[in-house]
């Protein structure tokens, strides 16, 4: 008996007038000329992970002298360089059609309520120096959920540095590199006072605020001062279905912002709620008391600032506010555009509260977690 192998038929290869056309698992598939020899694999110098091939210094337009297939490579030889191309089919089907490289950073956000506080991912500060995969968890809770507590801080200036540095650099702001959250003399900002804090977003008056927030307790034995948190998210979403027409007007319309003292004078534009690539929530921008002089068309206000007020009281509604005790120790760690936060008036006399603060950013802490829970394309 003779067995006959089974063998995969060609797949079919044209050559257009500006690229190649394949035939891949879901169907055809063109390819653009530049495209291709601009990515070819051989492109990207290995040490580097940069591409090293400059199409800038090409004489002319490249154009595919033969293309075929062999094996599951699509393999080109370009007219006029001499030069073979080898493309992975893994690497074509990724790219087929246009759609985005996969990006294991880009998870989709839980929203979150008041009564979430028993819920909030904790993870130990000595664990997180020692476990790479718990920094994974860590930072993973932050972009779904956006915040988490880290316990079992020590009373140092360093344990916060050291904790910033498990996803980036500390982030400075026209602050400065650090802030002192406790009763100031002379202050220069409502949070340096024991009155009541409302809840916000931090220095909505910078162009880009920092994204990640560091809020590391180092004492609290005060009457009051509850700390005060919501998920920008959750009630953004909800205010999306109960009054589209104010969740547009405060996601479309930018609103002046500031930040002023004797030596600086901080100026930028935002929208109050903030919409990612997808067209979903993905944070706010908002505070009271930074919150400019509005130069916007005042039949505009006429619209707007009955929406901003619906929204702001929609914030605060016992649904969506968690409220509770800091604890010397702890770091709460959150997306500063996403959770809003704020602080219950406290007596200044009644003992010692003192919260040393930073920020890092976002996207330096995804790209810590890409690295972390993916192999990337060179490993």
């Amino acid at each position: 008996m003779t067995t006959v192998a089974n063998i995969a038929p060609a797949r079919p290869v044209t050559i257009t007038d500006t690229g190649v056309e394949v035939a891949l698992s879901e169907g055809p598939a063109y390819f653009n000329s530049y495209w291709l020899r601009d990515n070819c694999p051989t492109s990207f110098n290995s040490a580097t992970r940069e591409r090293s091939f400059d199409i800038f210094h090409l004489s002319e337009a490249p154009r595919p002298e033969t293309a075929e297939m062999d094996g599951d490579e699509l393999v080109i030889r370009w007219a006029g360089e001499g030069h073979v191309s080898r493309y992975p089919l893994s690497l074509l089907e990724a790219f087929a059609g246009g759609q985005k490289r996969h990006d294991p950073a880009d998870l989709p956000r839980q929203a979150w309520y008041g009564d979430h506080y028993a819920e909030v991912p904790r993870f130990s500060q000595p664990t997180l120096l020692a476990d790479k995969a718990e920094v994974a968890k860590w930072i993973e809770a932050l972009i779904v959920e956006g915040l988490a507590i880290v316990t079992d801080m020590p009373d140092t200036d360093a344990g916060l540095t050291e904790l910033v540095e498990l996803m980036g650099q500390v982030r400075p702001t026209f602050f400065g590199l650090y802030f002192d959250v406790k009763t100031h003399i002379n202050p220069t900002n409502t949070a340096y006072t024991a009155s009541a804090l409302e809840l916000h977003t931090d220095t909505p008056a910078e162009e880009m605020a920092p994204g990640v927030q560091f809020l590391h307790c180092r004492a609290n034995t005060v009457e009051g001062g509850q700390s005060l948190y919501a998920d920008g998210v959750a009630v953004a979403n909800d205010f999306r279905a109960r009054d589209p027409e104010g969740f547009r007007l405060l996601s479309e319309t930018p609103v002046p912002f500031y930040c002023e003292h004797d030596t600086y004078d901080m100026r930028s534009r935002q929208t109050i709620i903030e919409l990612d690539e997808h067209g979903e929530v993905s944070g706010l921008t908002i505070s009271q008391h930074m919150l400019d002089i509005s130069d916007l068309p005042q039949h505009l206000l006429d619209a707007w600032y009955p929406a901003f007020c619906r929204f702001g009281r929609m914030l605060q509604e016992p649904r969506y506010l968690m409220r509770f005790m800091m604890k010397a120790g702890e770091c709460m760690v959150f997306d500063n555009h996403r959770i809003v936060h704020g602080r219950a008036a406290y007596s200044a006399t009644s003992g010692d509260r003192y919260l040393r603060g930073t920020y890092a950013d976002r996207a330096e802490m995804r790209s810590t977690y890409r690295a972390l829970v993916s192999e990337g394309r060179f490993k």
